[in-house]
């Protein structure tokens, strides 16, 4: 038996505004998916537990079998694992988002979506104008870098607000606050002097891109615990291909292999064959792969309706359309998002998101497509996201 984990980050969400009672995911063209439903199990899961962060941190932790509420202990800390950044006693680490605030708005979270090569052009000036023995800048992929600060642990007592969360609203309220944060605020407000004239915003500016403005702060923390092996802990070899440093760096926490496919990107720029194929293919050395795909949750946080069902299209025709013609040993999917993220708020929600269980040991249980409506309907529902994973390999039936 081989297993197969599909994750379509944020691909969940609430009814589009103009557009009635659709989601995206209602919108959408998906007859690969709606076929495995007619045949599968289809649910609601809790993989977000009350009170935590609606993020891919806690999302995907769950989904792999993790409980948040034992082992997260702070994104970037992950982040930091996987880009192989070290840790020192007393260090501590923050996302460092290249974003856009004009008008004191925040116009973007992530510099209109800013290249990687340009990212690692502005972090390390960066680094050359403002890092010292306290701090240290290094570059991630496109707008996602993160910041190491010594000497300043207080930081993490600071209030700070993903600049997702705040889209197109006065960032005055929402810099850091509270013990540790003017340190923080400092380091943006210097941040700005060493953006505004650097070529690679003259070259945006003159293409008519969004500039990077400054850099925003946040998600700080310490680093991140190991967490029990995934072989150890449900006695398969499994593996990972995703486009985004978190993942990669969940994955090397537990123990599971980091798949490189070219092609593989954080947005509609994905090749999301590529993927499919190059994760299928790994299952002839591994007992399961966990593909997870980013494109959705970017489009979710942009508030664009056609990208997100494009994103959603796309998985349905070259990823799951693959799954479904795998000829290899039985094989048993599992397809979720992690989180929500509503176009209405262009950030995550909190809700249970849709989930399929489907191949050998599942049946139909009377839906006909991956909604969020559908999935309500039929009953299913598991409440700890985290023991989703030893329902999905036991293959218990709903």
């Amino acid at each position: 038996m081989k297993y197969c984990v599909l994750i379509m980050d944020g691909a969940a969400g609430w009814p589009v505004p103009g557009k009635g009672t659709l989601t995206t995911l209602e919108m959408a063209r998906t007859p690969n998916l709606d076929s495995m439903v007619s045949e599968g199990a289809l649910g609601k899961v809790r993989t977000v537990p009350p009170g935590m962060e609606p993020s891919s941190a806690c999302g995907c932790m769950s989904i792999l079998g993790y409980d948040p509420q034992v082992y997260y202990q702070g994104r970037s800390g992950i982040e930091a694992r996987s880009m192989g950044v070290p840790l020192q006693e007393g260090e501590v680490v923050f996302r460092c988002n290249l974003v856009a605030v004009g008008d004191d708005k925040m116009w973007s979270y992530s510099a209109g979506h800013i290249s990687t090569a340009e990212g690692r052009q502005l972090i390390h000036s960066l680094q050359e104008s403002l890092g010292d023995r306290e701090v240290r800048f290094y570059p991630g992929v496109g707008y996602r870098n993160l910041c190491v600060i010594k000497g300043h642990e207080d930081t993490l007592q600071a209030v700070c607000t993903p600049p997702h969360d705040i889209p197109n609203k006065p960032v005055k309220g929402f810099l850091p606050k509270g013990q540790g944060s003017e340190f923080l605020r400092s380091l943006m407000s210097r941040s700005e002097e060493v953006l505004r004239d650097h070529p690679v915003n003259q070259e945006r500016r003159s293409r008519g891109d969004m500039p990077a403005t400054t850099v925003w702060l946040f998600w700080g923390s310490r680093q991140s615990p190991e967490l029990p092996p995934f072989k150890q802990r449900f006695g398969l070899k499994a593996a990972m291909t995703s486009g985004v440093d978190l993942l990669r760096g969940m994955a090397g926490m537990a123990g599971i292999a980091s798949l490189d496919i070219a092609g593989v990107t954080d947005g509609p720029d994905n090749d999301y064959a590529a993927q499919a194929s190059g994760a299928l293919a790994a299952l002839q050395e591994h007992d399961l792969v966990v593909i997870h795909i980013e494109a959705p949750d970017e489009a979710g946080h942009g508030g664009y309706v056609k990208q997100k069902i494009e994103a959603l299209e796309n998985i349905d025709r070259e990823v799951v359309g693959r799954i479904r013609e795998w000829r290899g040993d039985a094989l048993r999917v599992l397809v979720l998002p992690d989180h929500a993220t509503p176009i209405a708020i262009q950030t995550h929600a909190p809700e249970p998101v849709p989930f399929l269980m489907w191949g050998p040991g599942f049946s139909g249980n009377g839906a006909k497509r991956f909604t969020e409506v559908q999935a309500g309907v039929t009953g299913l529902f598991v409440t700890e996201g985290h023991a989703l994973m030893s329902r999905f390999l036991s293959a218990a039936r709903a």
